[in-house]
């Protein structure tokens, strides 16, 4: 997946990452600034995108 692809990303993930650009554009940040904050704020949340073939392991799969 190359940098920038939202592809992997669930519906609910991306229109949580709107609303919190949506919500930062008007706390005065500039576009650039206000999506990369969604984006990082939806991967710390969920870990990134969770469809099939996003690269995500599997739960449990951690080391001992």
């Amino acid at each position: 997946m190359t940098q920038g692809d939202k592809s992997s990303y669930t519906d609910k993930q991306k229109r949580q990452a709107r609303h919190i650009e949506k919500s930062e554009l008007e706390h005065g940040r500039s576009h650039e600034a206000a999506e990369r904050i969604a984006w990082a704020t939806v991967n710390k949340q969920d870990g990134g995108g969770k469809k099939s073939g996003s690269g995500r392991k599997s739960p449990g799969s951690g080391k001992h």
